[in-house]
């Protein structure tokens, strides 16, 4: 399935998309595999499939935490590549979203890399630290190879790259809700709902909030601004870090915390309708009472 039917099929549905973002390889292979599947069986509606990198510049410390765990066993892009290809195998059939540091996909030649990953099984790819005055030759190795490109839109872009990117963009737009790195917050600011504001007015392409987000209110509150989905990430790692021994113990909590956030892209996208609505009902109700008061006088 590719991002567009997914959105289209979230969109009959009323709801609004959760991506989970999973550094493939953390603390091992065998969970990472178990911890996708689970995701998706408890609500993911997308998959962010992260390469562990040696300096993961936009990630916070459990990230980081996360990548040299995976480094340490060994894990590498190739095997990492083989891992969609053991999801794909196993019945997977949500779209999967590469991330990957920009020297990981340079090193091996952009047209292998991405031929590589569509062929494994990927929809799409996202490279962190590939700002789009650069992205040109990505832009045009991804539609030769059919693999959609995102990119990422934060509080301190102008409008001027914000226009830049929405005229590129495909897929969705990626919206960084705060300044800083990857990591859960307990609150969300009125200024990140503001900017998914801000982003929605540039493009249609779907659009889906992450950094910091780690409950159910965070999840409604960004779909409900606006967003047609929220992601997270280090919510779910900061679970299963708690007993890196036995991983699989965590799966339960995991699946808990997944749901949640699920019920609440659900609940913000029908908020968000509910709200629509409502404005319109509420434009004809004050236009109808013009159009009668004008009549009586």
């Amino acid at each position: 399935m590719d991002l567009e039917e997914k959105f289209r099929e979230l969109k009959e549905r009323r709801e609004g998309a959760h991506m989970p973002h999973v550094y493939y390889g953390d603390p091992n292979e065998e969970f990472s595999l178990k911890l996708i599947k689970n995701l998706v069986e408890n609500g993911a509606d997308l998959i962010e499939f992260g390469i562990p990198f040696s300096d993961p510049t936009a990630d916070g410390p459990t990230f980081q935490a996360a990548c040299e765990r995976a480094l340490k066993k060994c894990m590498t892009p190739a095997k990492c590549i083989q891992g969609i290809k053991k999801l794909r195998k196993s019945g997977l059939e949500v779209p999967l979203v590469v991330t990957t540091y920009y020297n990981i996909p340079y090193v091996t030649g952009i047209g292998t890399f991405l031929s590589e990953i569509k062929k494994a099984g990927a929809q799409a790819i996202i490279v962190p630290d590939l700002p789009i005055e650069e992205a040109s030759f990505l832009l045009d190795e991804g539609k030769k190879r059919g693999v959609q490109v995102i990119f990422q839109v934060a509080p301190t872009t102008t409008e001027g790259r914000l226009k830049k990117i929405a005229d590129v963009a495909s897929g969705f737009l990626y919206v960084i809700s705060v300044e800083g790195v990857t990591g859960a917050r307990q609150s969300l600011t009125d200024p990140t709902l503001k900017l998914v504001s801000r982003v929605r007015r540039h493009t249609g392409v779907p659009v889906l909030a992450g950094f910091g987000i780690s409950k159910r209110e965070h999840a409604a509150a960004i779909v409900s601004a606006g967003a047609e989905g929220a992601i997270a990430g280090s919510a779910y790692a900061e679970i299963y870090e708690k007993n890196l021994k036995k991983p699989e113990e965590t799966l339960p909590e995991i699946a808990q915390l997944a749901k949640q956030i699920k019920q609440g892209c659900i609940e913000g996208y029908r908020q968000r309708l509910s709200n629509s609505y409502d404005h319109r009902a509420d434009i004809f109700w004050h236009a109808g009472t013009d159009s009668k008061s004008r009549q009586h006088y």
